[in-house]
Parts: C-alpha cells; structure tokens; sequence
C-alpha cells in the first residue's frame, strides 16, 4: 500500500535559547531535521514525504532535502495557524488510498523498527498510537486540590500516529477545535475509536538544550556502531 510521512516542523528556536528554530540545530553537523526525515526515507523505498514548515523558514527546508535526499520523493508545504491547520495543509495533498504516518520533525531519534511497527497495525486496525507509560508519579489538578493516579494506567503519546488515509482524511474534514492537541484526537472527534501500541523510550520530542544533549548522544552512540 502507498506510503506517505506528513512531517510537521513548525517549532521555533524558544524554549531553546535560540533564534534557529529547533529543528535546523545542527547535531554532528547536520541538521536535527535531517535525522528525521532519513529514517523515514530509510524505513520504505516507496514512501514519500510532505514536509510541513513555517511559510518564512521553507527555503532553509529545501535546502536540507537538496543537499541530502533524493528531491523526488520529498514535498514541502507551508504550515497553518496550528499544528490541526499544518497537518490539514499536508494532508491535502495526499489523494489515494494509502497508510499515514503523522510525525514531529523534531522526534528525530525515531526508529526504523517502530516506524514499521506502526505501519503494519495501522494496515490491520485502521491506527496505531505509540505511547509509552509514565515512570513518574502523576497527579490529576480538581477542583479540590489534586488526586493521585495509577501512573501504570497514565500513557504518554508520541508520534509517528499513523492511520489508514480512509479514516485521517475524513476525521480532518471536521471544524477545528482547541482540544485538538494530536491527530488521535482529531479521529476520536470524528468517532473513531483509536488503537495504541509501544512506543519507544528514545522517541522523545527535543524541546529543550537538555533533550538536544541526550539525542545528540544516543546519534553519536549510533554512528560509533
């Protein structure tokens, strides 16, 4: 079945310390993006990519996929007003029937193995959520005060959420609404039950100069292999 990964890269340099934006910081001298975007490229020889960026910041994308990738099999489209609007954007233009993934570009230490994963349940289930159990106590903020959960119950979402383009394309027909934080909630709006699997501990989202030192580790622990 055709293969397409909506990448979404519209984070900014912030929470950083940084006027590049996150996902053109450089670990081993290239770009985080570019780790994300080769394992995708790797996982399949038939999938394509759209890459979802900033309007301002898609000349620096295409310079990353010039220098790097085969131009042919990667799109780039500008993003929206959030991240529903920029996936919205991909999204459309994608036509034929086909498996999802819906990724963020700055989860560059995804994996192969869990990209596949992802594919063959979302090909069998229609979706396939990766997540992963909180290791922290976690408590729920009341009315009251706060109460504490089962952390063994509390699941941690990451990206690639991969779909079936029968379910993604029409759940992202509906109006937008703030409780939109991902695209499992953007389905379970549209009234399809989503279905969840592992994830991985190292799929973590760089956010912070904390994350950029673990990812640039777990790369440089990769390559020395």
């Amino acid at each position: 079945m055709k293969k397409f990964a909506v990448i979404v890269a519209g984070g900014s340099g912030s929470r950083m310390n940084s006027n590049i934006p996150k996902q053109f910081l450089l670990i081993k001298n290239r770009p985080l993006l570019f780790y994300t975007i080769d394992v995708f490229l790797k996982a399949y020889d038939d999938l394509e990519i759209i890459l979802v960026l900033p309007e301002e910041h898609i000349g620096k994308g295409q310079e990353i996929i010039d220098a790097y990738f085969d131009t042919s099999r990667i799109s780039i489209c500008p993003g929206g007003r959030t991240r529903f609007h920029s996936v919205q954007n991909g999204l459309s233009l994608i036509n034929v029937d086909s498996i999802i993934f819906v990724h963020d570009g700055v989860r560059c230490l995804v994996t192969k193995d869990l990209i596949e994963r992802c594919y063959n349940k979302a090909k069998k289930w229609g979706s396939a959520i990766p997540v992963i159990t909180s290791k922290d106590s976690v408590r729920l903020l009341t009315a009251e005060g706060h109460i504490a959960l089962d952390r063994n119950t509390v699941k941690l979402v990451q990206t690639p959420q991969t779909f079936h383009s029968k379910v993604l394309l029409n759940a992202f027909k509906i109006d937008y609404k703030e409780k939109f934080t991902d695209e499992a909630s953007v389905v379970e709006a549209f009234g399809i039950k989503v279905n969840l699997i592992e994830g991985e501990e190292n799929n973590i989202k760089i956010t912070t100069p904390g994350d950029m030192f673990i990812a640039e580790q777990i790369i440089k622990g990769i390559s020395s292999i």
